[in-house]
């Protein structure tokens, strides 16, 4: 027996996210009847993340246990010609046994993004959020530095979440504009049910000046989801990458 991690990309917008769910599509879903097939052996994956009804990944982790004598690096050219085109392997490789990708010390990067332009571009629709009033990037920067650290994030979390302690640590948040692209990224060790877009949705009323950078200290303060701005929608996230503590872990993108 061995276990293999695979690293992942997809546009989730015909996914119901990543976690297996009865009588929906899912990654999950469909990366454990693919291997299923190839591998003639019952294959259930464990990702990394979690990720929602369609938000899109470039570096989500997924690893499996398996009998299979194929090559470990093998395994993603193989199953690259069997997956739909919405979801690439972009990298397979043996780990131990008892590495599990939830349960190791991570940081993972998400990007966030932003068509900010008075009419849609349609070949963005899929990925990227369109919003129509010129955003302030310059207050949105200021507004984001003070996200940067250890905190409670409970003014970030989805109503409802049943995770008792929402402090997390965001190491880096990063808000810069590229023509009428504006993107928002952030790295952390961590993050809550919906943290990133509610992040994303409270910084859009810092870039309209419905309230001002400082307001955010107040909103951390509050550990009050009503404090927070709306979240935003789900197509303008993917996950950038994962990195993990393991010297031993490659995950740079390999040449297939």
């Amino acid at each position: 027996m061995k276990r293999i991690m695979l690293l992942t990309a997809y546009d989730g917008t015909q996914y119901h996210g990543f976690q297996v769910q009865p009588n929906l599509r899912t990654v999950e879903g469909v990366l454990n009847q693919t291997l299923s097939e190839l591998l003639k052996e019952e294959i259930i994956v464990i990702g990394a993340s979690r990720t929602d009804t369609g938000v899109h990944a470039e570096g989500n982790v997924a690893v499996f246990d398996t009998e299979t004598k194929i090559p470990p690096e093998k395994i993603a050219l193989a199953l690259n010609q069997r997956l739909p085109e919405d979801l690439v392997i972009q990298k397979s490789i043996e780990v131990p046994i008892n590495f599990h990708p939830r349960h190791t010390n991570c940081r993972k990067t998400y990007e966030y993004r932003i068509y900010n332009h008075v009419v849609p571009n349609p070949l963005l629709r899929r990925d990227t959020y369109f919003y129509y009033r010129p955003l302030d990037v310059s207050a949105m920067q200021e507004a984001a530095s003070f996200l940067v650290g250890t905190k409670d994030f409970s003014s970030f979390c989805a109503a409802g979440t049943q995770v008792v302690d929402k402090v997390r640590t965001i190491d880096c948040l990063e808000v810069k504009r590229k023509g009428d692209l504006i993107t928002i990224q952030i790295t952390g060790n961590g993050f809550l049910y919906n943290m990133v877009r509610i992040i994303t949705g409270t910084l859009i009323l810092v870039g309209i000046h419905t309230i001002i950078p400082e307001d955010m200290k107040k909103i951390i303060q509050a550990e009050d989801r009503k404090m927070a701005g709306p979240t935003a929608p789900a197509k303008g996230l993917v996950l950038k990458k994962i990195q993990y503590e393991e010297a031993e872990l490659s995950l740079e993108k390999s040449h297939l």
